[in-house]
């Protein structure tokens, strides 16, 4: 059986590449675009790994980490942080609020210095 990862991603575009890279290595992937509803789906189907925008409509990813730590059933659940906040204070944040890990978005602007 493979693992379940769950994505809470509401850039679309970003959305579908993890999707189409992730099924290709075999996980089972679902995604949710709204904080709120990804909420909703975690109280009702832990997944093993939760891919976590910060920037979400309706719930904060923060504030989903938050919760999702509080809760016994999700508590270990292992959470990467997804977002653009670069930030060193941002990313300490992050961590410190419960994510495992934190991975920072990058733009592939063929014009722009980091891309």
């Amino acid at each position: 059986m493979s693992a379940r990862i769950l994505v809470v991603e509401d850039e679309e575009a970003l959305t579908t590449l993890l999707r189409y890279n992730l099924d290709a290595e075999g996980y089972d992937v679902e995604t949710v675009g709204r904080g709120d509803d990804a909420d909703t789906r975690l109280k009702e189907r832990v997944p093993d790994l939760v891919v976590l925008d910060w920037m979400l409509p309706g719930l904060s990813g923060i504030e989903l980490c938050r919760r999702l730590r509080a809760r016994p059933e999700t508590k270990q659940l292992p959470i990467i942080m997804l977002t653009a906040r670069g930030e060193e204070s941002e990313r300490v944040r992050g961590l410190a609020t419960g994510a495992d890990d934190y991975i920072v978005k990058r733009s592939r602007c063929p014009n722009c210095w980091h891309g």
